[in-house]
């Protein structure tokens, strides 16, 4: 099937893939008076007196906004608010059919920093949570930390979506090739919004030598061409202080994380790795190397960010499960001790860990209420609540 062609039919017969739904019938005068004037009047009122009224007197509990400036929309780059207006509302539809959550896509015809904060700090009343998309590197970082004290949890899935994944990848291709994550040595392809908040969770979880590379080579002090964001991740990152480009970072290492651009590794460099080597290759849609390649080349365990191959490296696995337990237990931010919870979550819902199955299917329905609770205790637990 040409996917492409199927879409845009559907998409012009249903004219997008988001509505609003009523909870209440108003079909009679008295019906009417209840969910709007007079009755409306007393509601607003009991907000207006406590407004934390407002997550149990209308939908706010349950609203996510999923707010982008279309500035790294998919692989394509910055096609503009419009054009992100569909993958927006595709995220809206796997929120509600994943977690029954009311996604509502908000798509910003700015991409400076200072007014996509203001925007979303004045829009914060009607929502619940913030899910911020597709917005590139590196004012991402800036606006997503700029949000963190607003009340309500703010989250880059780009950043922290793909991060919990790529842990709980992690957890269990370590489990196949008997490898602990203190010994290994990481590569990270790609040093954009998913490979830097990927790099700081595994280092948070106790990885102890990753490599980040960009498309200028290995990020190491001698490099003055850094941004900030890459020059704070020297702290954490390159420990050997290697130097040189993707080939001489992977030499001897154990794995291979690739948030990048297709067709970046050979057969070669794989055969360089540490002997049982952990490739996943998450660039979309061409791998950084292709699956076959990679197993030929002798990686034991491969994934890659595909659905028509095993291990796939979806955010969707993530985003959903992240958000319910957040607004379940009324969590005004998403911890890193949160993330590793949701990481370990879905890590054990894969019992005996295979080179074929490292990670659990994005549309198993056991997914969200596994990640959902294990956020809501860890916040709990974190705050005595």
């Amino acid at each position: 099937m040409d996917y492409g062609a199927e879409a845009i039919i559907r998409h012009r017969a249903s004219r997008g893939k988001v509505s609003i739904a009523s909870k209440m019938k108003v079909e009679t005068a008295e019906e009417l008076s209840i969910a709007y004037t007079p009755g409306v009047a007393a509601v607003s009122m009991a907000i207006a007196n406590d407004k934390s009224e407002s997550f149990a007197l209308t939908n706010r509990a349950n609203n996510v906004a999923v707010v982008t400036d279309g500035s790294a929309v998919l692989g394509l780059g910055n096609v503009g608010p419009e054009a992100a207006m569909a993958v927006m509302e595709g995220k809206s539809i796997l929120f509600k059919g994943l977690a029954d959550i009311d996604a509502f896509p908000i798509c910003l015809a700015t991409q400076d920093s200072a007014s996509i904060i203001e925007t979303v700090k004045n829009i914060a009343p009607t929502f619940g949570g913030i899910n911020l998309e597709d917005i590139a590197a590196p004012r991402c970082f800036e606006i997503e930390a700029a949000l963190q004290n607003i009340g309500i949890p703010v989250f880059h899935d780009d950043q922290h979506g793909t991060a919990i994944v790529v842990l709980a990848s992690v957890i269990n291709a370590l489990l196949v090739v008997n490898k602990k994550i203190n010994d290994v040595k990481i590569v990270f392809a790609g040093a954009g919004a998913g490979g830097i908040a990927s790099a700081k969770l595994l280092n948070e979880y106790g990885a102890k030598n990753t490599v980040l590379v960009d498309s200028q080579g290995i990020i190491h002090k001698g490099r003055s061409d850094l941004s900030e964001i890459k020059q704070e991740m020297l702290a954490i990152t390159n420990p050997d202080s290697h130097t040189g480009d993707l080939t001489e970072a992977l030499t001897g290492a154990d794995i291979f994380i690739g948030l990048s651009v297709g067709d970046t590794v050979t057969q070669r460099m794989v055969q360089s790795m540490a002997k049982d080597a952990i490739v996943l290759a998450a660039a979309n849609p061409t791998p950084e190397i292709m699956p076959d390649l990679a197993r030929e080349a002798g990686a034991a365990v491969v994934g890659t960010g595909r659905s028509d191959f095993a291990n796939q490296i979806n955010n969707s696995l993530a985003f959903p499960g992240v958000f319910r337990g957040a607004l379940d237990v009324r969590a005004p931010r998403i911890t890193d001790g949160m993330k590793i919870s949701a990481a370990e979550a879905l890590a054990g819902l894969v019992a005996e860990p295979t080179a074929e199955r490292i990670i659990p299917w994005s549309l198993d329905p056991v997914v969200v209420p596994a990640v959902s609770r294990a956020v809501a205790e860890k916040w709990q637990t974190d705050n005595n609540s």
